[in-house]
């Protein structure tokens, strides 16, 4: 993807957010456990520094879905929402990350800025 001056990136982040924000309530009435996702981004290193993460509310709820179908339509939704958002990445799932409410508690105290900035 060629680089995107302030306006472009600002655009193409709200669409990513609406794309997001619809793969993430599909989610939610599909997939037991999960609760919200989100998204950080670097701007100077985009798209490689795109990571989405999806988190569920107990590690065990994440390891089922990981282990399971759920897994894989959480990666096609992905793909969907990027594909949406104008969003070309030759391997989506490198960017997705799967998490849980209980994990960040134990680890971060509950403190997903931290979390998500992996320290």
């Amino acid at each position: 993807m060629k680089t995107l001056n302030k306006r472009d990136m600002a655009r193409l982040e709200r669409e990513l957010v609406v794309c997001l924000t619809e793969a993430c309530e599909t989610a939610k009435a599909e997939i037991v456990g999960f609760s919200w996702l989100t998204h950080r981004l670097a701007p100077e290193d985009f798209p490689a520094s795109l990571r989405i993460t999806w988190v569920f509310e107990r590690e065990a709820d994440k390891a089922a879905a990981v282990a399971g179908d759920a897994k894989v339509r959480m990666l096609a939704l992905t793909g969907l929402a990027l594909e949406q958002a104008g969003i070309q990445l030759d391997h989506p799932a490198w960017h997705v990350r799967f998490d849980s409410e209980e994990a960040c508690q134990q680890t971060h105290g509950g403190d997903w800025a931290r979390r998500l900035m992996g320290r």
